[in-house]
């Protein structure tokens, strides 16, 4: 770095996230205003996440996504992107204040638990040190203690908070990027290579490259592609599964390499002027678009205000259902061998490309929660590790959306066909052939129902149901009657602890159950994969657990490609859960005391000391159970052989269209509010549940 009088009087470092764009980000915008020298950074420090280590299509995304910005960086002038790895964001950020000698750190705000934890430690360290600490927003239209309801309280139903939104000052329109980036001498400030891959994940990563191009100029390149083709007919062809319709745009919004502001501006300006022509479907398919950024809005609002939502259900009587602890579905799920094509073609595309339309999302979580009645976060966690725009704040939504744990959520007690909901999604069955060849030759009058065609049928196209193609694992009515029983010992077990609280024999919402954690089978944790021929393992009687269940963790290590990780073995015990800090910019300190508490809103923070590493575990244990039910024996995962993207998604996780069968619950289609599952059940108790006692326990 230059020396002398000649000095820049300030030296920022940006320190970069899932905001890797130059364009409309305000963490670089207000760096470079300073008129100083800018030391853009990017600490990878994936262990702080805990069970949501990113998965192999994840890490890849984000590896070209940093050359990209590395090379737009240098094209503005600066030296270069400055990459850390570490085990601990805070010590790294600190050294790298320290080595570059700069006095302020800019960053664009995160809403997930892991990174509000995260920032507000780091806002306190730095400050302790004499740095000027700023955070921005980047990452949504509104701030999530900008939206409040009539008596000052966050909403917690989406439409109303959507139509405040909608109803508020329109956002900042984005920024352009710098005109120019000085990062002066950094040949003091270390660098590390970053590896996100191993030799085994190459080949596979290396036909994502063929499909997607990640990157913020990219990103933009995407965005003006879809607003001038397929939003038109948006609200027509987004329910396709066999084309791509929709906007392929999720993974750049979750990496911030496409700004959520710039989305909103221009597709507003396309509504106008579509509103003027009296084009009433583009008009119609802007709402609707809209409407999805909405939910990712929503996802963050949610995360942000109910910071356990990705691992508790937000309702209080769901603590209650008795899901089915059995790995055997789990591993059947995830391989695409239910017997249900619509739902296994979905996982085989999942498993092969790291993608899956916003329907077939929906799909395949629905038959998981409804029909296998499996914990949603063990769902919600593979997702986490294997999508290309694998998002924790909606991926959390979403399934918690369709277990019913959101008091706006789909309603618990319904189950779609999966049959009816191929014909909706997949009328002439070429998205099951796509990805289930092994059924390509059989008419689309069967192609979702197999095991109802005459065996005539099944000879001629090759099919041996229970062999070569599986038998459903579960039959419909089965688990139907399977859902009433559970419903029904939930909403007993429900009354029971509400008479207890009244009773004053329990405190508060929390359990206070003392069982032991739920543990997984040893055998599952180091699961060899055999890619031979699959046969649908004979199941044996499931488990029933009332308790959030440990999620089988699917990405321990790096390895990804041939092999199945370990499948996480117990829950840690639950700390304090550390406060979101309420001030945005940290001024300097001259010191800051060992073990201060800071409190902030309903909850508390409690910062530890110094730059040593501290894990937050925001799981909560309050349930502990023991595990039943048989182990999966080894069986071969589809095939990843590519065969295209045809697939397409909205931004975020949109609410499901409604079942053919399901004539009741067509408003699911437009809206997310359908209250009638509560309704049916005025006299229990549908409460919220109370976040700060139950973060208080220790």
């Amino acid at each position: 770095m230059s020396g002398g009088a000649g000095e820049a009087a300030t030296r920022t470092v940006v320190w970069f996230r899932r905001d890797l764009r130059v364009e409309d980000n305000p963490a670089l915008a207000a760096a470079a205003r300073t008129a100083g020298e800018v030391v853009p950074a990017y600490v990878w420090a994936p262990e702080e996440d805990g069970p949501y280590y990113p998965g192999r299509v994840s890490r890849w995304w984000l590896s070209q996504s940093l050359k990209h910005l590395d090379a737009s960086l240098r094209r503005l002038g600066a030296s270069r992107l400055v990459t850390q790895r570490s085990t601990d964001t805070v010590a790294a950020l600190l050294e790298l204040v320290r080595s570059t000698g700069a006095t302020h750190l800019f960053f664009n705000h995160l809403y997930d638990p892991l990174s509000l934890v995260r920032d507000h430690r780091v806002k306190q360290v730095l400050a302790a040190e004499g740095i000027t600490v700023q955070s921005f927003n980047s990452d949504l239209l509104y701030e999530p203690w900008e939206v409040l309801d009539d008596h000052g309280c966050p909403f917690t139903m989406f439409t109303p908070f959507w139509n405040k939104c909608l109803c508020m000052v329109d956002p900042p329109a984005p920024m352009l990027p710098p005109k120019r980036i000085n990062s002066g001498d950094l040949s003091r400030c270390s660098s590390d290579d970053l590896i996100f891959e191993d030799e085994s994940e190459r080949g596979s990563n290396a036909l994502l490259a063929r499909a997607w191009s990640p990157g913020w100029q990219n990103a933009d390149k995407a965005f003006t592609a879809f607003i001038n083709g397929p939003l038109i007919d948006y609200s027509v062809n987004r329910k396709k599964a066999d084309s791509a319709n929709t906007s392929l745009l999720s993974p750049y919004l979750h990496f911030g390499e496409l700004s959520v502001r710039k989305v909103f501006h221009q597709v507003r300006m396309k509504q106008l002027t579509w509103s003027n022509e009296s084009n009433r479907d583009g008009e119609e398919g802007c709402s609707l678009f809209l409407r999805s950024i909405g939910l990712r809005e929503y996802s963050r609002y949610l995360a942000f205000n109910h910071p356990c939502s990705h691992e508790k259900p937000l309702l209080a009587h769901l603590r209650f259902f008795p899901w089915v602890v059995n790995e055997v579905y789990f591993k059947v799920w995830r391989q695409g061998r239910t017997g249900y094509p619509l739902v296994d073609a979905g996982m085989r595309e999942l498993w092969a490309t790291g993608w899956l339309h916003d329907r077939i999302r929906v799909v395949v979580s629905s038959f998981f929660v409804k029909v296998l009645q499996l914990p949603w976060r063990w769902g919600m966690k593979y997702f986490w590790d294997t999508l290309l725009d694998a998002d924790l704040e909606s991926d959390a939504l979403g399934w918690q959306y369709i277990s019913g744990s959101l008091p706006d959520g789909r309603e618990l007690d319904r189950i779609d066909n999966p049959q009816f909901e191929g014909y909706k999604f997949d009328p002439y069955g070429e998205y099951v052939r796509r990805w289930l060849p092994e059924l390509a030759r059989l008419p689309t009058e069967w192609i979702h129902h197999p095991w109802d065609a005459p065996e005539s049928v099944l000879q001629a196209a090759g099919i041996e149901l229970g062999s070569n193609y599986p038998l459903p694992i579960v039959e419909l009515d089965e688990a139907k009657s399977r859902l009433q029983d559970a419903l029904s010992e939930m909403w007993e077990l429900e009354a029971a602890s509400r008479a207890e609280i009244e009773n004053g024999m329990e405190e508060g919402l929390g359990d206070s159950s003392d069982e032991p954690p739920i543990t997984f089978p040893q055998e599952l944790q180091h699961m060899e994969v055999d890619r031979a021929t699959i046969h649908t393992p004979a199941t044996t009687g499931p488990g029933r657990r009332r308790a959030d269940q440990m999620v089988p963790s699917i990405t321990s290590s790096l390895v990804r490609a041939e092999t199945e990780t370990e499948l996480s073995a117990a829950f840690e015990s639950e700390v304090s859960r550390p406060e979101v800090p309420s001030q945005l910019h940290f001024q300097p300190q001259t010191r800051m005391e060992i073990g201060e508490e800071v409190a902030s809103g309903d909850t508390a923070a409690r910062y530890n000391g110094g730059v040593q590493h501290q894990q937050y575990n925001l799981q909560n244990t309050l349930h502990r159970h023991r595990v039943q039910g048989g182990i999966a024996p080894s069986t071969s995962e589809a095939s990843s052989s590519w065969t295209g993207r045809e697939g397409g998604v909205v931004p975020v996780w949109s609410p499901p269209a409604a079942s053919g069968h399901s004539d009741p619950y067509a408003a699911d289609e437009t809206d997310i509010s359908s209250r009638s599952y509560l309704d049916r059940h005025p006299q229990q108790s549908h409460r919220l549940m109370n976040w700060n006692q139950l973060s208080q326990s220790s």
